[in-house]
């Protein structure tokens, strides 16, 4: 390997990226949460999250302090390694707890701890054992693609996760909680880009390595403000995951195949529209099946075989048809105002679907259909 004949700029780089993992790291381990149990999850998420970011530090330190990239390459191979595959864990099993309250069990930590160790004794064999040379260098290329499989491995079954979290969001959830999560998602992409960045690291040409390690640093500002963020809206996407988790239909189970229930649940249906019963915020579809004296499931499958939508498009639309009769009736009343009325989050949260379901925002719609009144 060649090294750069001007550590310095290599030092600089370190110097800028440090000072800011030590800080969020820190920051993820002992900064407090609202003293409530809900918040359990989050702050171990959180947790594991800035162990992952502290190892990531005392790794750039170990290369800051002791300069192992230009004194001894075996050695910093093998730190570069056996440190990305534990954060590699560390990143995705964090990430995972906020999306699945079992995620953590022993039987994966040991499964995985053990693969660590089996992955850092072979890096250690390869680098200390074998002979300089073609045999040594394309075995290290076959541990950085192990690493890489690893990686991903961990990211499908994030993203698998994440995918059936917002799925089981529209089904059973009036609001539209996915959109609270969707930080999830392009987190885990970047980081796979980061990962892929990190596995090629060791043998990248000297003179790259600093400007990787500068452009980690809107990573980590990015993860930062979304676990900050999220603690906002975490309490609610919370009891949406364990209500799901914990659910046990109340209610007895009624067969689609008897034509007259169905049709006494359209009438209920039609009749829960009339009074509006939608504009409530926070409605699930547990709390709609019991107000119907039905089943979930039954519910559920009624919605999408009737209307062709999920649970949550369909309250979406119906909350939609009445801002819209709202914005004719009062022409002078703002954004927000309707917003709330017609059951939305917030007034960003009610335009951006208005203009996912008419193409239109609300004031462009408004002025065009207050013209044709």
């Amino acid at each position: 390997m060649t090294f750069m004949t001007e550590p310095y700029i290599y030092n600089y780089s370190l110097c800028i990226a440090l000072p800011l993992m030590l800080f969020i790291g820190f920051y993820f381990i002992f900064a407090k949460v609202p003293a409530k149990a809900i918040y359990d999850n989050y702050l171990w998420s959180r947790r594991i999250m800035g162990i992952a970011i502290l190892l990531l530090s005392i790794n750039y330190m170990a290369h800051f302090f002791f300069r192992i990239r230009f004194s001894n390459s075996d050695a910093a191979i093998l730190l570069n390694l056996s440190t990305y595959f534990l954060c590699y864990w560390l990143f995705c099993t964090a990430l995972n707890i906020l999306l699945e309250n079992r995620s953590l069990t022993q039987k994966k930590i040991w499964a995985n701890l053990g693969s660590w160790l089996i992955f850092s004794a072979l890096a250690c064999i390869i680098l200390f054992f074998i002979p300089k040379g073609s045999i040594e260098l394309t075995a290290l290329y076959i541990l950085s693609g192990m690493l890489l499989v690893y990686g991903l491995i961990l990211a499908r079954g994030l993203l698998r996760a994440y995918h059936k979290a917002i799925s089981t969001f529209e089904e059973t959830q009036a609001d539209d909680i996915g959109n609270y999560i969707h930080w999830l998602s392009t987190f885990t992409y970047w980081a796979i880009i980061f990962g892929i960045g990190c596995s090629l690291l060791t043998f990248l040409p000297d003179k790259y390595v600093p400007i990787w390690i500068l452009s980690s640093i809107p990573f980590y500002i990015y993860l930062f403000c979304c676990y900050q963020n999220y603690l906002l809206f975490y309490e609610q996407v919370e009891r949406a995951i364990s209500s799901e988790e914990l659910n046990v239909e109340s209610s007895s189970y009624v067969s689609d195949d008897k034509p007259a229930y169905h049709n006494e649940l359209t009438r209920r249906i039609s009749e829960w529209v009339d009074t509006d019963g939608y504009l409530r915020s926070g409605l699930t579809i547990k709390e709609l099946a019991e107000t119907l004296l039905s089943n979930r499931t039954y519910l559920s499958e009624y919605i999408k075989t009737t209307y062709g939508v999920s649970f949550c498009d369909w309250i979406t639309g119906l909350r939609i048809e009445y801002a819209k009769s709202l914005m004719v009736q009062n022409p002078k009343l703002i954004v927000s105002d309707i917003a709330e009325k017609s059951g939305f989050l917030s007034s960003s949260h009610f335009i951006r679907l208005f203009k996912e379901k008419t193409g239109q925002t609300p004031a462009r719609w408004r002025k065009q259909n207050s013209k044709i009144a």
